[in-house]
């Protein structure tokens, strides 16, 4: 089969394409080998979002949560269960991309429970569970950037275990997780592990903070009739990812820290690109993609941005390096216009979390709903 020619060539500007989503029916009816082989799709990224509404459409799992009602499974073990396959199952079927990109790619993400995002030490021992039930190399532990996050950061690469940490929306929390990061290497040196075995991502999400910071432009220009305010709309996500790609090279690039780890066979934590998705329709929808190519990232893509990218995404090379300055300007202007930077960063993590809650919460519910089904029809 033919790669597209526009992911191609996005895949040929440093940018590895990954699938924002993951179901049973994508890995049985083929669809992601599809995408392997077609979008140059070379990871899958899931989140608890994707995983209650791949459980809640269709029926590709009843005969699992059946045999689980059976056998007198909980609704937590049931979900344990039936992630972890599917998550494991994705992983094989990347294993040849992994195998052909010495590890960089062929990456497969399962998230620790979002209820535990501001628990660090419950967070490390399912990290370290996670890793062992999926029991396959090519896996990557999502754990959110909260303050609780960081010393679970640490601790899971201190065990030789490869992390995507997500949730990160100011350059400063993605210090953090770089500085976390590099801590736990140090440590993981000191246990005696492979160094070059160890991955990671730093998932740095782009569209909710136009979402918002162009909500609060809106209220501005209302209240004070400044309607240039609207001027800098659209124009934060874009500028916060690069000035943190910006500091990404400061430290994996130039910095002393990260040279000494490289030479015991270190790899960069490369900035991921998540939340491509385009939430505001005026926006071009290749918005996200387009303006943050560079090269060791990762664009994490929802399939109706993949396919935009496929279809008419023009990918001109590097649009981050050098951008530093401009996207500075960007910010000045806000901070300029009223709009208080620190606190839109708390609100979307704190929305973040909340929206995975719910949506594990959900995902509780539906499963205890199935299981109970089940359980009453083999009485």
């Amino acid at each position: 089969m033919t790669q597209n020619s526009n992911l191609a060539a996005l895949s040929a500007a440093g940018v590895s394409v990954w699938l924002d989503d993951l179901s049973r029916e994508r890995l049985q009816t083929g669809n992601l080998q599809e995408l392997i082989d077609t979008r140059s799709v070379v990871g899958v990224t899931t989140n608890p979002s994707i995983f209650q509404a791949a459980l809640s459409a269709g029926n590709a799992y009843d005969a699992q949560v059946a045999e689980l009602a059976e056998r007198g499974a909980d609704v937590d073990a049931t979900i344990r269960t039936v992630t972890t396959d599917d998550v494991r199952n994705a992983c094989d079927l990347l294993a040849k991309v992994h195998e052909a990109t010495d590890g960089v790619d062929g990456r497969v993400s399962i998230e620790v429970d979002p209820r535990l995002a501001h628990d660090t030490d419950k967070t490390i021992l399912q990290a370290i569970e996670l890793w062992k039930i999926v029991d396959r190399p090519n896996l990557l532990i999502k754990i959110p950037a909260t303050l609780a996050g960081l010393p679970a950061i640490t601790a899971v690469i201190a065990e030789g275990i490869s992390v995507n940490v997500t949730l990160i929306f100011s350059v400063e929390r993605h210090r953090a997780v770089m500085d976390a990061y590099l801590a736990g290497l140090e440590k993981a040196k000191e246990a005696g592990h492979d160094l070059s075995k160890i991955h990671s991502v730093a998932s740095f999400f782009v569209s909710r903070v136009d979402t918002e910071i162009d909500k609060r432009l809106e209220k501005i220009a209302a209240d004070t009739g400044r309607q240039g305010a609207l001027d800098a709309a659209g124009k934060a996500g874009v500028a916060n990812a690069r000035l943190a790609y910006a500091a990404y090279q400061e430290i994996f690039e130039q910095g002393d820290r990260f040279k000494a780890l490289a030479a015991e066979g270190a790899r960069v934590q490369r900035p991921l690109w998540a939340s491509t998705g385009v939430k505001n329709p005026d926006y071009p929808d290749t918005l996200y993609v387009t303006e943050l190519v560079a090269p060791n990232t990762v664009n994490t893509m929802p399939e109706k941005t993949l396919e935009a990218v496929a279809e008419h995404g023009n990918i001109t090379g590097d649009t981050v390096t050098g951008t530093a300055e401009t996207a500075h300007i960007v910010f000045d202007k806000l901070a300029a216009l009223g709009v208080d930077l620190p606190d839109v960063f708390k609100l979307l993590e704190d929305e973040g979390v909340e929206k995975f809650e719910k949506s594990w919460q959900e995902l509780l519910d539906a499963t205890q709903a199935q299981l109970d089904e089940k359980t009453q029809a083999g009485k």
